[in-house]
């Protein structure tokens, strides 16, 4: 049987920060150049992002801007399935038939909820929110998805898709895969400029797309401690070597990490090293980002539609037929 690895982004902004990068695309990438013989799938979460963006032109915007990030950080549209689940009927309809085997206590231990229940908001959470792991699931169980490359904080995402998924399984009878979360050594979560996970949330994000200018004040911006250039430095927790090692290759990695320990070594050396190669890691992106037409989107989703459409429909008959939809 043939492995399956899936994963999408949400456009909630119009740009991607190192996190998505590091913690979910790139290992996409390698594990298409590595699982030669495995089916890729790679979608945009715009039903996601309604949770968060309630304008029509401002959703296509952000839509266009991660699709054409897909191509311009290394996707192959050649051999991934690359998708808009709202053109496949079958993610709501699976959805729809999740959220009725899927019980709400389930659904209170998420974390985003018990975090807006502990702050006297969940009064305020959206049913599209409160019921997110759901469609995420269907977005899962509908290719019978083997990996999910994901950050940290969707692990608990991806085992509700397993629950559920083996949930319908002793009810109905097998149907699903159960999926694995797919999370790097290393890249389980990218800090930011002020040493706390990176989250458009917390402000402290590097967006692929910041010009050269804006990139550099973000770098002078990373929180330091307060030793002296003299001093010896511990990179385990030091904010500028743990965000640049994702730039390096490990003789660069090591050299570096033997300067912060060595002493003598000022945080503005350490910065403007980070610096160039942040830039001359991300200007290449940019480069390829801006010669990608919305037409090129278009047609890159257009060739794939009738492929995935194909397996979706085909997963909706068997769950249909199985839980009493079909007459």
């Amino acid at each position: 049987m043939t492995k399956r690895i899936l994963t999408g982004l949400k456009p909630t902004w119009d740009q991607l920060h190192l996190w998505n990068l590091f913690g979910a695309i790139n290992p996409f990438v390698e594990l298409t150049k590595r699982e030669e013989k495995s089916d890729f799938f790679l979608f945009l979460a715009n039903m996601h992002g309604l949770t968060v963006i309630h304008d029509a032109e401002t959703l296509k915007k952000y839509s266009l801007t991660i699709l054409k990030l897909y191509q311009a950080l290394g996707v192959d549209t050649s051999k991934v399935y690359i998708y808009n689940p709202a053109d496949i009927p079958g993610h709501a309809q699976l959805n729809r038939v999740l959220s009725c085997l899927t019980i709400m206590g389930t659904m209170e231990r998420m974390h985003s909820y018990k975090d807006a229940l502990a702050k006297g908001k969940a009064g305020e959470v959206s049913v599209g929110t409160f019921c997110y792991p759901i469609l995420m699931a269907a977005d899962i169980l509908l290719y019978d998805a083997d990996l999910v490359p994901v950050g940290k904080d969707q692990k608990q995402h991806v085992e509700y898709a397993r629950d559920i998924a083996g949930k319908f399984n002793r009810q109905f009878g097998e149907t699903f895969r159960l999926p694995e979360p797919f999370i790097p050594e290393g890249s389980a979560t990218i800090i930011g400029l002020d040493g706390r996970k990176m989250s458009k949330s917390y402000n402290n994000y590097i967006w692929l797309l910041d010009d050269e200018k804006t990139l550099l004040k973000k770098v002078r911006q990373i929180s330091t401690d307060m030793k002296t250039v003299e001093e010896s430095k511990n990179p385990d927790e030091n904010n500028v070597y743990q965000i640049g090692k994702f730039f390096l290759t490990p003789e660069e990695d090591q050299a570096r990490r033997g300067k912060f320990l060595a002493g003598g070594y000022s945080y503005k050396d350490a910065k403007d090293y980070l610096f160039e190669k942040m830039w001359a890691y991300l200007e290449p992106i940019q480069t390829r980002y801006k010669a990608i037409s919305d037409e090129e989107v278009f047609r890159v989703l257009e060739n794939w539609k009738k492929a995935v459409s194909g397996l979706a429909e085909a997963k909706i008959q068997d769950v249909y037929q199985k839980v009493g939809f079909r007459l």
